[in-house]
């Protein structure tokens, strides 16, 4: 694996780029948002139902823009962003997580409880 290249245009990275693979990584997750998007406005599913589509819509639409537009996969030349991705992964989950655990807690703590509420204590 050699880091010394002369010529910019014969980086490895530089050699994945084609325009055919991000106008796929482009058409894909737009297609993807395209269908939740009129998911949610047509209203054909259970709310439940329709929040885990969403997820699944934005997860593949990430992975595919991942793949596609970012080139991360498990080649050698690109080890390094793949490993930045595993690592960025968890803590990205548990910001999110911890973030809505303190604000339920705040909305808990600081609204006024209104007898007869369901899920009020």
């Amino acid at each position: 694996m050699s880091h010394g290249h002369s010529n910019p245009l014969q980086h490895p990275e530089v050699q994945m780029a084609s325009r055919s693979s991000y106008l796929a990584g482009f058409v894909i997750a737009s297609l993807l948002m395209l269908a939740a998007t009129i998911l949610v406005s047509g209203q054909v599913l259970a709310p439940f139902a329709l929040l885990l589509t969403i997820m699944g819509c934005a997860g593949l639409a990430a992975i595919a823009q991942m793949y596609f537009l970012l080139h991360i996969d498990i080649s050698e030349h690109n080890i390094w962003n793949t490993v930045a991705l595993v690592m960025f992964i968890p803590l990205f989950v548990i910001t999110i997580g911890l973030t809505w655990w303190m604000f339920s807690q705040l909305y808990m703590r600081t609204m006024p409880m209104i007898p007869g509420m369901p899920g009020m204590h």
